[in-house]
């Protein structure tokens, strides 16, 4: 089975939540038979919001290519990183080590229904067009909120430590306002995922599903 190394720190309660859904998502009879993870938690990875929202922020990427080559050097066979925002610097992080990247954009848009899907993601994502040349290839049209203040508020919440029933029944009322499908491209707001009713595609199930494809191939 093949090993790969998580980029952890954007959010550590997302990446323990990614190591969770993991562990869910192998039919496992014994220790041996779960994935391989080598996890390089490092919460001092610059804010993505301030860097790419507010624009006064350090630059994250010195910081991800160095994690990039750390993992590389402990052994990972491929990179991962349960972030939608910090895609953002994929190419740094792609340029720092020959090894695959497990880009969990590609996965998302895999899932995908085509046609409108809703956006409960951070701001930075469209402020970057992240997604963008996944979801024109895929026939993907984005839909944004009218006001993207909650969902920014929502996830510094999250980030707070706070997942309790007032964050998920606001969660709950965002996707409900939303628009049909809903994507959630935020792993702060995958910790809130179990009190929606509507059609939904969390990017980090995604992502579980990249990981596990690859390590078991």
């Amino acid at each position: 089975m093949k090993t790969v190394g998580i980029l952890g720190g954007m959010g550590p309660e997302a990446t323990v939540l990614l190591m969770q859904r993991l562990l869910a998502a192998v039919d496992a009879q014994d220790d041996a038979d779960h994935i391989p993870l080598i996890v390089h938690q490092n919460p001092a990875v610059p804010s993505r919001i301030r860097r790419l929202i507010e624009g006064t922020g350090e630059d994250p990427s010195p910081v991800l290519a160095q994690m990039a080559r750390d993992l590389a050097a402990a052994g990972a066979q491929a990179l991962a990183m349960p972030c939608n925002t910090a895609h953002a610097y994929a190419p740094q992080i792609m340029a720092a080590t020959s090894l695959p990247f497990l880009d969990m954009r590609l996965a998302t848009v895999a899932a995908l229904p085509k046609g409108r899907v809703s956006m409960l993601a951070s701001p930075a994502i469209r402020l970057t067009g992240a997604f963008d040349a996944h979801f024109a290839q895929a026939g993907i049209t984005p839909v944004w909120p009218k006001d993207e203040g909650p969902v920014l508020s929502l996830i510094r919440r999250v980030k707070t430590g706070d997942t309790g029933p007032e964050a998920h029944a606001e969660m709950s009322a965002l996707a409900k306002a939303a628009e049909g499908h809903v994507l959630i491209a935020c792993t702060e707001l995958s910790l809130l995922t179990g009190s929606l009713t509507v059609p939904f595609t969390d990017s980090l199930d995604c992502l579980v599903g990249a990981i596990r494809d690859f390590a078991l191939s």
